[in-house]
């Protein structure tokens, strides 16, 4: 059997085959975060040939303060679990593993009015933002932890923690954002100290079996930004706290590599992290072609392969594929 099509099985993680929809923003919710029609017929289509073994569903927002865009999903109060519970099992219904993405945007949260600024871990030359001082976390570590037993009681599969793309966690982690002079900056071990206190704290709120991912911003390719050896470190310190998984994407350099075009963009980092943990690494990243996704994870780069753009384009995408794949 091709490895691409062989199941994976982890501490609390079954997977039928190495295939999963890594987590992309529809911007579909209604206006106050709520499911509606468009999300469930849009995750509906994409899962409905039954192929991928999971999902990962777009980022969604743990408070308003947090709060990327208009139209993002929220899992930031209770009245939301029972449309939850609607996307999880249309994901269900298709037979793929159903994981949701909770994320506080920091700086990037939309503005809620003409005073609150959105907040960031420091000062920042590119727009106003209020400064996080060490008071303000405990209710941040608090509404990650609110928003994981949510998803659980809403039946998803595990929940991912986003420190990726820009938003509060990759601020904190990033030292091109994180200009902080206290136990929360400088040093890499400071810089992840709030992701280590929200890892206890989900981990806390959803027991012990359940699966906790979190995405993590590996690596910013800038001067002065993170690095490959940061993102080694971060991943055992993680994988020690009781993450699960990790999915591994872009830090300020977003989702793309800026001198990278071959299929699977971040596979240097997944495959240095390979060596290190133990725990099943996923890589997205500009990969079109399943022969492609065969080669990286049988040379041992990755565990997992996010296919997200090609998906979001054409719902038939890995149908077509597979027919080629396997012939």
């Amino acid at each position: 059997m091709k490895k691409l099509l062989s199941p994976l099985k982890a501490r609390n993680i079954e997977l039928k085959n190495r295939l999963v929809l890594p987590p992309m923003a529809t911007a579909k919710a209604e206006e106050d975060g709520a499911m509606s029609n468009d999300i469930l017929s849009y995750y509906d289509e994409k899962t409905k040939d039954g192929i991928l073994s999971l999902v990962i569903v777009e980022h969604s927002f743990i408070s308003e303060e947090g709060r990327a865009n208009k139209r993002q999903m929220s899992v930031g109060s209770d009245n939301m679990i029972e449309g939850l519970k609607n996307l999880r099992e249309t994901i269900h219904s298709n037979g793929s593993l159903a994981v949701m993405q909770i994320n506080h945007a920091g700086m990037y949260a939309r503005q809620l009015d003409e005073t609150l600024f959105p907040a960031g871990p420091s000062k920042s030359e590119e727009k106003e933002v209020r400064v996080l001082q060490k008071e303000d976390l405990p209710k941040i570590i608090a509404d990650f932890a609110e928003a994981s037993l949510r998803c659980k009681e809403a039946g998803f599969d595990g929940v991912e923690i986003h420190s990726a793309h820009g938003y509060l966690l990759n601020q904190f982690y990033s030292p091109l954002i994180n200009k902080r002079t206290d136990e929360y900056g400088g040093s890499l071990l400071n810089r992840i100290r709030l992701h280590v206190e929200i890892i206890r704290a989900v981990r806390k709120a959803v027991g012990p079996d359940y699966p906790v991912f979190i995405r993590l911003g590996a690596s910013d390719y800038k001067e002065g930004g993170t690095t490959i050896e940061d993102s080694v470190t971060a991943a055992k310190i993680f994988e020690k706290e009781g993450v699960d998984l990790l999915d591994i994407s872009g830090g300020f350099c977003g989702y793309t590599h800026p001198d990278v075009t071959r299929q699977g963009y971040f596979s240097e980092i997944t495959e240095a992290m390979k060596k290190e943990v133990s725990i099943p690494v996923l890589l997205t990243g500009g990969i079109t072609d399943l022969h492609a996704a065969e080669d990286l994870l049988v040379n041992d780069q990755t565990d997992l392969i996010g296919i997200g753009r090609p998906i979001f384009k054409d719902s038939d995408f890995l149908k077509n594929a597979l027919d080629s794949f396997n012939e």
